[in-house]
């Protein structure tokens, strides 16, 4: 099993408001995801609870069979789809940790 992590920041020109925005279309597209990529056994985005002592807008935790499963997730036309319109243009600041479990 290989663990997926992704710490992103939104771009400083969005308001408070349009952040709340931007995290919930980043949470629903990924973790709509689900049971859509082969290998792919687990996702979840945390974007609600953030303390003020974060310095991150949302967090990416997923679970992948085996790192060709990762491999294949990170290129898989329904996840490339969400990342260019739901978590690209927004973010400003991307910091990713995979390892394997």
């Amino acid at each position: 099993m290989v663990k997926h992590i992704i710490l992103w920041q939104l771009k400083d020109e969005f308001s408070a408001e349009q952040k709340a925005e931007i995290r919930a279309g980043i949470k629903a597209g990924l973790e709509g995801l689900q049971g859509r990529i082969p290998g792919l056994t687990d996702i979840h985005v945390n974007v609600d609870g953030l303390l003020p002592t974060s310095n991150a807008d949302a967090m990416l935790d997923c679970t992948l069979e085996s790192f060709d499963d990762l491999k294949n997730y990170a290129v898989h036309p329904l996840h490339v789809a969400v990342a260019d319109s739901k978590v690209r243009p927004f973010t400003k600041n991307r910091v990713c940790i995979d390892y394997e479990v």
